[in-house]
């Protein structure tokens, strides 16, 4: 059986053979936030399941599939779709693309996500850069024999998303008149919606938005030493006495209404990123 080491290499060789550029920056896209593909230009889309030890994606609007190409000038990959725990994936396999990621050379991780609001001062459409996050999944994807080939036993997380590019990127969001929130995201395993009650639990312990993925991979980019930056679109408010019940249709029609503001941020980002030495 092959260790996670291999399980590395073997996708990467695959991905390479198709792709040979390495990456600058590698794109985590979320719930309805797949239009960026528009803006690059696509040298090679490989789905999923031709990528040696991916999994499929089974979440509603994630395509399943690797876009490598450019944007602008910069070599990038993009997951257009992500795997979640509560797809019954073990987070080990669920984080294995990161570490592909890095191991093909990219030096960035953008990840994006869909999210609910909770701290009242946001709303619906909003976009937030993630500054820290709270892992309530109940599950870790470094839980187990450590191999020093892939990061140290013990990572730390004082500043799990980068705090350069976190100014960048607020910076960029100012150039461009574009408003963001900087604050904390809180991953639950889902896939079911949160209660009332654990809605004002999540906002008591200090959470600004809560979602059910981009924790275990940001843990798994801080282990492999890859600089990560987090941004979540507030599709629905959660709170708590004015809950309203959930519909994923408007869910992800709120994400796709915000994704050219999401486009332009995660574009200059990319921009920014190709002229900066970012190690």
């Amino acid at each position: 059986m092959l260790d996670l080491f291999d399980k590395i290499e073997e996708a990467a060789s695959a991905i390479s053979a198709v792709f040979p550029d390495p990456p600058k920056v590698a794109i985590i896209l979320g719930t309805g936030l797949g239009n960026l593909v528009e803006q690059i230009d696509v040298k090679a889309a490989i789905d999923y399941d031709e990528i040696p030890h991916f999994l499929k994606s089974t979440a509603t609007s994630h395509r399943g599939r690797l876009v490598c190409g450019y944007l602008g000038s910069v070599p990038i990959v993009a997951m257009e779709g992500r795997f979640h725990m509560y797809e019954g994936y073990p987070l080990k396999l669920i984080t294995l693309p990161v570490r592909v990621f890095k191991r093909l050379g990219a030096e960035l991780l953008i990840v994006s996500n869909a999210c609910g609001g909770l701290n009242p001062y946001y709303n619906s459409g909003d976009i937030m850069v993630i500054d820290d996050q709270i892992n309530l999944m109940g599950d870790n994807p470094l839980i187990g024999i450590n191999d020093d080939r892939l990061g140290p036993r013990f990572p730390d997380m004082s500043a799990p998303y980068d705090p350069a590019w976190i100014d960048r990127t607020i910076a960029i969001g100012r150039r461009a008149d574009i408003h963001l929130h900087r604050g904390v995201f809180v991953a639950v395993a889902g896939p079911n919606l949160e209660t009332r009650a654990e809605y004002r639990f999540l906002r008591t312990i200090g959470a600004d938005v809560v979602g059910m993925s981009t924790v275990p991979e940001t843990i798994v980019a801080n282990h492999c030493g890859l600089k990560t930056l987090g941004l979540s679109v507030i599709t629905d408010m959660c709170l708590p006495d004015s809950l309203k019940e959930a519909n994923v249709a408007e869910i992800i029609a709120i994400a796709n209404e915000a994704a050219p503001r999401l486009q332009r941020i995660v574009t200059d980002v990319v921009t920014e990123a190709g002229q900066t030495r970012i190690a």
